[in-house]
C-alpha cells in the first residue's frame, strides 16, 4: 500500500485529480468520499495544515470552496447543505500531512439525525440538548 505522504500525494495535482484551480489552490474530488461530490480544496504550496496557510492562501482556498459549492449545487439539486472541515494533526485524524479542506455535500435524509454536524468527530458529543 502506497504511503500518501511519501511522496506527498497532494503535491502532485495530476495524481490527485483536478476539478478546478486558482493561482494558489486547487480542488480535487475525494478518492474516499463521505458523500457524492465530496471535494478537497488543497493549497498548491506544501504546508502541513490549515494553520500554516498564508492569508493569501486562505483567501484562495475560500474562493475555491465557494466556487465548487456552486458547481456542486448545479450538478445535484438534491444537495441542501454542506459540511466544511479540515483535520490538523494526527490526533485530529489527519492522515495526509499536506493541508486540505473537505467540502462535503449533504442531502436530506443522508443520516437519521444530522444535529451537531461536525461535532460528530467525537460521536458522543454530536447530539445535545439546549439548556433552557
Amino acid at each position: 500500500m502506497r504511503d500518501p505522504n511519501n511522496p506527498c500525494l497532494f503535491c502532485n495535482i495530476n495524481e490527485s485529480g483536478l476539478a478546478d484551480e486558482n493561482l494558489l489552490a486547487y480542488a480535487s474530488y475525494d478518492t474516499y468520499p463521505v458523500s457524492e461530490l465530496h471535494c478537497l480544496i488543497i493549497p498548491k504550496r506544501h504546508v502541513k495544515d490549515y494553520f500554516e496557510l498564508s492569508t493569501d492562501e486562505v483567501i484562495a482556498c475560500n474562493k475555491l470552496i465557494k466556487k465548487i459549492k456552486e458547481s456542486i449545487l448545479l450538478k445535484d439539486p438534491l444537495v441542501k447543505g454542506f459540511n466544511i472541515g479540515t483535520n490538523a494533526g494526527k490526533s485530529a485524524g489527519q492522515s495526509v500531512f499536506h493541508c486540505h479542506i473537505h467540502l462535503i455535500p449533504r442531502r436530506e435524509g443522508d443520516v437519521e439525525n444530522p444535529q451537531g454536524g461536525v461535532r460528530s468527530v467525537i460521536p458522543l458529543k454530536q447530539h445535545y440538548k439546549r439548556k433552557s
